[in-house]
């Protein structure tokens, strides 16, 4: 029997492991070559403080921004890569004068950014937002690297085929985060055939104890005052609708081979327990920590071991109690379509996080209530399924193509869902 903590990292049962056996000693004694996808976010920014901490056990090989060049062109110097992408091809040479006399070769566009996955690193961290982040993810599975997988798009968009492409490339996938990490550490304690369930924890976010008529109304500020975590806009905005649980929900079915009913959503409001396994035996087994980023991804990077890291230590006596609700599918209806569209399959994961994605841009640009974004989802699966053109993913340009084409469903929609929200 593969032990889980292996068979998660492709697929539950699998019994090639691509993953050398632990050495902690000849872990120690290595430095590990890292290229980080997206260095400039804020998943970026986390590993960058991790590496920063620890620069006689890594190396940095190359590293890619989406527009912030002098951003991405700092960290190039500090930590001396030999590569770094811009996402912008318009951006090349203001990158190229701020890199001057480095010796530090750079590019742009989507070719530089999956030429920069390509380069020869041991670990990769993809981190790349949106659909933008299928195909640099992708050249670096497809060389068998070690990929902390923190972009949603890769499994929610192309689950199945992402995880074939690694399974047959040996490449290792670790989920960096938090609620995946958090399972992936609790799974080490069985294996497949003794699993029950997985459980996902969830804040709650911002409106967690509001009625359903002033979520509706519910402005930007409002959406963006989560209670525990600090993300990004986009990000925020999904927790405060519980789409982002839902994300989750549909990464997890795909990371860990699992069905939608071994997959339950729990609040959590103080965000502590990350996530939770469940065994035949009735144990329960859970992870906890600080709401910080840099816990999971620190996993991530010194996985199979364990690196020091700079976190606050959780506090239990000081947190002093821990409460857990059950999610409301009515006042919080993403979650419910998240599970519809993971049980409908054929792409209809992909539609359902591009129309989200459109809804969340029409809401900051205050063009539908914060209420209409579920609607505007949910129009756009049904008008999805109607139309015919559910069926299954082969590639990374199908999954893409499908991407585009709900999106353009998405828009067609917006003003008749924002009228009827009106």
């Amino acid at each position: 029997m593969v032990p889980m903590a292996l068979a998660a990292v492709l697929w539950f049962g699998e019994t090639m492991n691509p993953v050398p056996l632990r050495n902690n000693k000849a872990a120690a004694a290595n430095v590990r070559s890292v290229t980080v996808l997206g260095a400039t976010g804020s998943i970026g920014d986390s590993t960058m403080d991790l590496l920063r901490g620890a620069r006689d056990r890594y190396r940095v090989e190359a590293l890619t921004g989406n527009s912030n060049v002098q951003g991405l062109a700092k960290l190039a110097r500090e930590f001396n890569a030999r590569f770094a992408a811009v996402a912008d091809p318009a951006r090349l040479s203001e990158l190229r004068e701020a890199l001057a006399g480095t010796g530090i070769e750079c590019g742009a566009g989507e070719s530089a950014i999956i030429e920069a996955a390509a380069h020869p690193a041991d670990w990769v961290m993809a981190a790349v937002s949106g659909a933008a982040g299928l195909k640099p993810a992708l050249a670096a599975v497809d060389r068998g690297a070690t990929v902390a997988l923190a972009n949603k798009e890769c499994l929610v968009c192309a689950g199945d085929f992402f995880m074939e492409r690694a399974a047959k490339a040996g490449a290792c996938i670790l989920p960096s985060d938090s609620e995946h990490n958090a399972l992936f550490q609790a799974l080490a304690s069985g294996n497949r055939d003794e699993l029950v369930r997985v459980i996902i924890t969830a804040s709650g976010g911002p409106f967690r104890t509001w009625a359903a008529s002033d979520i509706e109304q519910a402005t930007l500020a409002q959406a963006l005052k989560h209670p525990n975590w600090s993300m990004g806009q986009k990000i925020t905005i999904d927790s405060a609708s519980m789409m982002n649980k839902g994300l989750e929900v549909i990464e997890a079915a795909y990371l860990f081979s699992l069905k939608p009913d071994e997959i339950d959503v729990l609040v959590h409001p103080q965000s502590i327990i990350h996530g939770m396994v469940e065994f035949s035996d009735r144990s329960v087994v859970a992870q906890l920590g600080a709401p910080d980023m840099r816990i999971p991804i620190a996993h991530c990077l010194g996985w199979p071991d364990r690196i020091k890291g700079p976190s606050a230590r959780l506090d239990l006596a000081k947190i002093g109690q821990l409460t857990f609700e059950a999610p409301d599918f009515e006042r919080f209806p993403g979650l419910r379509l998240a599970y519809e569209a993971l049980r409908t399959g054929r792409g209809a994961t992909t539609v359902f996080n591009a129309a989200n994605e459109i809804a969340v841009a029409a809401f900051i640009g205050g063009k539908i209530k914060f209420g209409a974004i579920a609607r505007l989802v949910e129009a756009t699966i049904e008008t999805w399924i109607r139309s015919s053109n559910l069926a299954p993913l082969r590639s990374a340009d199908e999954a893409i193509a499908v991407d585009n084409n709900a999106r353009n469903v998405a828009a067609s929609l917006l003003p008749h869902v924002a009228l009827k929200a009106s």
